[in-house]
């Protein structure tokens, strides 16, 4: 099971990466537990100074902006 972190401090932005990540990961079925960090401290230990980022298997893969469907695809089954 995949572990997936959404880092943000809860903006909009933060909000529609969380909804894309649960969109493609029920279309795809992958089996992943999705977790939304809010702690600063908490997204400053993975170096990430632009939100929204996310984080898989505790491997930053995007940050600063929300991917497309097809690209969360990607990021999220590599």
């Amino acid at each position: 099971m995949k572990e997936i972190k959404i880092l943000g401090t809860g903006c909009a932005k933060c909000n529609q990466l969380a909804d894309a990540v649960k969109t493609v990961i029920a279309t795809e079925n992958i089996e992943a537990s999705v977790e939304k960090v809010e702690d600063i401290q908490k997204i400053m230990a993975y170096n990430v100074l632009s939100t929204p980022a996310l984080v898989v298997d505790g491997e930053v893969r995007c940050k600063g902006r929300v991917p497309d469907q097809a690209e969360l695809k990607d990021l999220l089954t590599r």
